[in-house]
């Protein structure tokens, strides 16, 4: 679980460095073991691999001037070192192996972080949509009062699509994050005969998926990982925005949870405003803003791109800190949710009840048939709005009406209760979905 600052720590300069230096101890050990360097030299490595010996202002300053943090990274690796073993540091990677494979574990640990504050929201989404599976309110579409729906079916469209990324992310996970490993020009020329051998216990030795090939210009694995991220920052934007709709002054139907100095205003000291969501809304934005680069960064230059990996280096980490902060925010606000069911109640009775008309029509169509009921109902949801009156009241009064309905028809038929169709098995059907990918595997 992330808070929406935290996500800066697994893509700072610092965790970059960190998991360069992993990558490093990893390949001494798997050179060592395939008789490439001397054991000592592995030993005396890994001793160096500690990020507390490493000047990471220094890094970032040289990295400026030498085009990658890679090449002053190894500089001072080598000066950590015995002078016996420095022939061996970064012994058959380039740069871009220990690059690439740096911001793989990072990514790995960004979508960790992610999926679990997905599972989160997911909870709470499925909570929602069983305490409310009955709590009736207006349906919108095209920001206008359509059928009756439940508060239950609207979070548990919530739930379904965080679940379907939540697949979506497991799976990439494991199939899209994989080690880089090739050498200069993917070749693996200088280890001789020992480059796959290498490779695969590299491969072992930090837990990532061996690839059949190095990929250092061959961008569609980071790229669809990053689309996947704009993907997920779009649905957190509909559950945020949802809430930011909902929680306006005129409809009230929800607010987001109250703690001290939350939502407040430096002016008006009524307001309330669904601060967790807004800033959702802004993060998710963001988020989708760096995936066309990530998409553009794909075009890259024979054996190693000009450029276009370069783009990757700010865009990648900033998809995933601004989806990382887009959950952090929505969790925030659907996790402390307060929902107006009474609110909810008083505006199925906004715009004098015609969210009712379609009931009506059906239910009067059975008589008269479907074009004549439509244009009766048409014709009373006008007499309604325009007396300012109730649909209700203009069909009771209506001897077309009374012809074909009975008193307890027509009750029937405008009670947004009876007029919700499917709602309970929906909402049983993406819970059951939500309780059997649980228990299918780890969260």
């Amino acid at each position: 679980m992330t808070a929406p600052g935290d996500s800066d720590q697994i893509f700072s300069v610092a965790s970059q460095i960190e998991r360069m230096l992993r990558f490093e101890a990893a390949l001494a050990r798997a050179e060592s073991r395939a008789g490439v360097i001397p054991p000592d030299a592995a030993i005396a490595i890994g001793q160096a691999c500690r990020l507390e010996l490493f000047d990471v202002d220094t890094l970032q300053r040289d990295a400026l001037r030498a085009g990658t943090i890679a090449i002053p990274f190894v500089q001072q690796l080598i000066a950590q070192t015995p002078m016996e073993t420095r022939p061996y540091v970064h012994w058959g990677a380039t740069s871009q192996d220990v690059i690439d494979t740096a911001l793989v574990l990072q990514m790995r640990d960004g979508l960790d972080a992610l999926i679990a504050d997905l599972n989160l929201i997911g909870d709470a989404a499925a909570l929602l949509a069983e305490e409310h599976r009955t709590s009736v309110m207006p349906g919108r579409t095209l920001l206008q009062q359509a059928v009756p729906i439940t508060f239950g079916l609207k979070a548990a469209r919530w739930l379904g699509a965080v679940a379907r990324q939540i697949a979506t992310l497991r799976t990439l996970r494991g199939d899209a994050l994989v080690l880089q490993f090739g050498g200069a020009a993917g070749t693996m020329a200088a280890l001789a005969e020992h480059g796959t051998s290498v490779a695969a216990l590299l491969a072992a030795e930090l837990d990532l998926p061996l690839p059949d090939m190095p990929w250092h210009a061959e961008r569609d694995r980071p790229a669809t990982v990053v689309a996947a991220l704009g993907v997920t920052a779009g649905v957190l934007t509909k559950i945020a925005s949802d809430i930011v709709l909902m929680a306006q002054t005129e409809v009230a139907e929800v607010t987001e949870g109250l703690a001290p100095g939350k939502g407040g205003s430096s002016a008006m000291p009524q307001k309330r405003n669904p601060v967790d969501a807004t800033f959702a809304i802004a993060a998710a934005r963001l988020a989708i803003g760096a995936v066309p680069v990530v998409l553009a960064a794909m075009s890259q230059e024979h054996e190693r791109g000009a450029g276009g990996w370069q783009a990757e280096w700010t865009a990648i980490p900033d998809a995933f800190r601004h989806t990382l902060r887009a959950a952090a925010h929505v969790r925030c606000a659907v996790t402390g949710l307060d929902v107006r069911t009474d609110r909810m109640r008083v505006n199925l009775e906004e715009a004098s009840g015609t969210l009712m008309a379609e009931s009506l029509a059906t239910a009067l169509a059975a008589h008269v048939g479907r074009p004549e009921a439509l244009r009766v109902v048409a014709e009373l949801s006008e007499r309604a709005l325009h007396e300012h009156t109730t649909l209700y009241d203009a069909a009771n009064r209506d001897t077309r009406v009374r012809r074909s309905l009975s008193g307890d028809a027509l009750a029937r038929a405008l009670d947004p209760a009876s007029y919700l169709g499917s709602t309970d098995e929906l909402i049983d059907r993406v819970l059951r979905s939500w309780r059997d990918s649980n228990q299918a595997g780890p969260r």
